[in-house]
């Protein structure tokens, strides 16, 4: 089967609109979680989160369409739009139906859902927007880059808690390896920071309540670690086939050079104490792509800074890579934007790729007081300069979902 490359990138985070003020972010080592803004947060145990910041829909879409969409499918646009100009990509009469979009979510709508709830219990049903259904549906994401792009490829939307945006990478490559396609507009998306999303979390104890230093709150990895932060955002990336980059002189960044999801069979929201699932994706992974552990040289974990996962992790990745995993450099994406749940390794994908054209690995910030159960390398506090020339990205959801896409420089 032919290659298939990463020719655009674009994202949309709690560090700011756009994929070069995010990764400078990530590199920098600076955090954009804060004190909640979206809403009146005073009532509730946890008012922190990772907010997109200035994001106005209509500066990156017609006004009548984004006022027609959820946040997670204006998010899903916004950085389709930039990914797809980063990507030098023309879509003409001539190519739209070679041109897929595969954006996946966790949650979709949910903002939708809650706000209809709530009108209509204050006013009766008559205050229940018509347009309900068309737009916290989450296929909607894939569908509105679709028609705002006028791409005619499949439309594609994996639901998958929080593997959801590894695993849109590693459904895009057999897509375009199978020939339904020769471009996909990929990644993932999630806008559901809500008073409801931010309540059921809490009081199931998986959020971090450091209200009082909402920059220090995310702390995967640390001995002090006490849940993860609520984040939001979207990441996509142009994949296109090697034959059709080349043929049109685009700018190939690295190749994604396989991938592979698997099953826990376990818990709704606890993962395998010794990491099993995990560990079976990225050996099938690397065995996909045909490399060998020791050609791999990051890992952008899936991290969340909850006491259980970070540990599961870290067996995974010993399990997976056996000796080789103490000379791995592995971070934390999350310390820096909390977790964007279905968009997250949308953003995990983002950071190998930029590493591996940079040069720079980002670190794992407020990583103070090390867990001795963790004990990796997680490039502490501060950025590593580094060649990588295979990267691998981890993504991990409820109901025990593990997803890994692997990127290899070209």
């Amino acid at each position: 089967m032919g290659r298939v490359v990463v020719t655009g990138v674009g994202a949309v985070t709690p560090l700011g609109i756009g994929a070069k003020v995010s990764w400078d972010g990530l590199v920098g080592g600076r955090s954009g979680v804060r004190p909640i803004v979206g809403f009146d947060a005073s009532d509730l145990q946890v008012r922190i989160a990772g907010e997109v910041p200035d994001f106005v829909a209509k500066d990156h879409m017609d006004a009548k369409a984004a006022r027609r969409m959820d946040r997670f499918s204006q998010f899903a646009v916004a950085a389709a739009r930039e990914a797809i100009e980063d990507a030098k990509l023309e879509i003409t009469d001539a190519n739209r139906a070679d041109v897929a979009v595969v954006v996946n979510t966790g949650g979709g709508g949910i903002p939708t859902i809650e706000q209809n709830v709530t009108a209509m219990n204050r006013s009766g049903p008559g205050r229940v927007s018509p347009l309900l259904i068309p737009m916290f549906a989450p296929n909607m994401a894939s569908s509105q880059v679709s028609i705002a792009f006028g791409v005619r490829g499949p439309v594609v939307t994996m639901v998958a808690a929080c593997a959801a945006g590894v695993q849109a990478f590693v459904d895009a490559v057999h897509l375009l390896q199978r020939g339904d396609a020769e471009v996909a507009i990929t990644g993932g998306t999630e806008g559901t920071i809500t008073p409801v999303a931010i309540a059921s979390m809490a009081n199931m104890g998986a959020l971090s309540r450091r209200n009082d230093e909402p920059e220090r709150a995310s702390r995967p990895f640390d001995r002090g670690r006490d849940g993860f932060v609520f984040g939001e955002g979207a990441g996509v990336m142009i994949l296109e086939t090697e034959e059709h980059a080349l043929r049109r002189g685009a700018p190939v960044i690295c190749e994604v050079a396989g991938g592979a999801y698997t099953a826990d069979a376990y818990h709704i929201t606890a993962p395998l104490d010794d990491g099993a699932g995990a560990a079976l994706a990225m050996k099938r992974a690397l065995a996909r792509a045909g490399l060998a552990p020791e050609e791999v040289q990051y890992v952008a974990a899936h991290a969340t800074a909850t006491p259980l996962g970070d540990i599961a992790e870290t067996k995974a990745i010993r399990c997976a890579f056996g000796p080789y995993a103490d000379r791995l450099a592995v971070s934390a994406t999350k310390s820096m934007i909390g977790h964007l749940l279905g968009a997250a390794g949308a953003v995990s994908a983002l950071a190998c790729v930029l590493a591996i054209r940079d040069g720079v690995v980002p670190p794992t910030i407020n990583l103070d007081d090390p867990d001795p159960a963790c004990d990796l390398d997680y490039v502490p506090n501060t950025a590593r300069r580094m060649r990588v020339d295979a990267a691998l990205a981890n993504g991990f959801g409820f109901g025990g979902q593990n997803a890994t896409a692997i990127f290899r420089r070209v």
